[in-house]
């Protein structure tokens, strides 16, 4: 990448809280300069014509399974790790968990590891680990291994205090049928991100592990308790909790449209929705199949399922999720790109905004394509990202 001053103008800046018309970012050595409107933006160096498209500083994605063709589970190393996060940087993440499926004790530490290695030696995009198990619910366990669903005891307790010291960002996604208040207390005194999912826990019941330090909710709708007339269950706990925030799958597939706009309205805040891809293996690839614990999973039309139908995971880029969120959701687009952006980030404690020139990401004002300002299409002018990697 060049060091020379480049400036784009001609389109729309998210900033992560609002898009911006007029304005114009400038980078200076490979680092943002300015931010501001475009008629005092300097005119010296590159100018790239963005032609109505949307500069922002990237996606941050709390729910990746896999890329590249392989999955954490089947090899928790740092060179996963690796080809994991390019895989997602080719789809526009800059920020993401590499998330843990439900695994042995073994896999589980070896996962921990890689993280910790992956962040001491600074893997880009790499910024701490999510665990999505083993201490979940077998009656809401979906995709996951019920042979290696179990409770939370003392060892695994002290496992998950060392990691939670050892790494920026620890999340967790456990079921109230597996682990205590006191548990969940402990954890999240010890700075570790507890969300509830995989659960058949019932309202009063999730409102008390809320009270006692869990404040996500894992791809909202699936594999949980649903709302009901007289029962509300974990979905309508996490609508009325506003100290709760929620991953969502926006695919259209884990969850109908008319759902999400019903979820989006009655959301009490501050807590958000927020986008996660649930992304497995075939992300960032052409893989048609793979397998997870000796378990084959076809991709097919867009769909992840397991033999016998269960869904596993999604085949789903970030940029597609805000496609529905905007397209068959119906709701602004500076709102589905802050749920993919700004809303996770702060979820964690991320800061998030313009930095490294390689960082930025240019989409399609449609919202059809999306080009990495570290390719050469993002850097053309107009119509320069047509050729690029389009959203799948």
């Amino acid at each position: 990448m060049s060091s020379a001053a480049i400036t784009f103008r001609n389109g729309r800046i998210f900033d992560g809280t609002q898009l911006l018309d007029g304005h114009a970012a400038r980078f200076e050595d490979a680092q943002i300069a300015f931010l501001g409107p475009q008629s005092q933006a300097p005119r010296t160096g590159q100018d790239v014509d963005l032609g109505g498209d949307i500069l922002f500083p990237g996606y941050v994605d709390l729910q990746v399974n896999g890329g590249d063709g392989i999955l954490f589970n089947a090899d928790p190393s740092v060179e996963t790790l690796r080809r994991m996060a390019k895989a997602h940087r080719s789809l526009g993440v800059t920020a993401l968990l590499p998330t843990l499926i439900t695994d042995t004790a073994e896999i589980t530490r070896a996962a921990i590891a890689a993280a910790r290695a992956a962040i001491a030696e600074r893997v880009s995009g790499i910024v701490g680990l999510h665990l999505e198990g083993p201490h979940l619910s077998v009656a809401r366990k979906g995709a996951h291994d019920a042979a290696l669903i179990r409770p939370m005891e003392a060892h695994d307790m002290q496992m998950l205090l060392e990691a939670a010291q050892a790494l920026p960002v620890l999340k967790i996604t456990v079921a109230p049928e597996s682990v205590t208040e006191d548990q969940v207390a402990t954890l999240t005194k010890a700075g570790v991100l507890v969300s509830l999912g995989h659960s058949d826990a019932d309202f009063e019941t999730c409102q008390r592990y809320f009270a006692a330090g869990a404040r996500c909710v894992t791809h909202l709708f699936n594999a949980m308790s649903q709302l009901g007339n007289r029962e509300p269950g974990l979905v309508g706990a996490t609508l009325a909790n506003g100290a709760v925030s929620a991953g969502l799958i926006a695919d259209a597939v884990h969850v109908h449209p008319a759902t999400i706009r019903a979820a989006w309205q009655a959301k009490t805040g501050p807590g958000r929705i927020f986008l996660v891809s649930d992304a497995m293996a075939v992300a960032g690839s052409d893989a048609v199949e793979f397998e997870l614990g000796g378990r084959l999973i076809r991709r097919r039309n867009g769909i992840l399922t397991l033999e016998d139908g269960t869904l596993a995971g999604a085949d789903l880029d970030l940029t597609t999720a805000v496609r529905t969120m905007v397209q068959s959701v119906g709701i602004p687009v500076a709102d589905a790109l802050r749920a993919a952006t700004r809303t996770p980030a702060d979820m964690i404690g991320l800061g998030y905004g313009f930095g490294p020139l390689s960082g930025a990401v240019r989409i399609a004002n449609d919202l059809s394509r999306l080009a990495p300002v570290g390719s050469g299409p993002a850097l053309r002018d107009a119509g320069g990202i047509e050729a690029d990697r389009s959203a799948s």
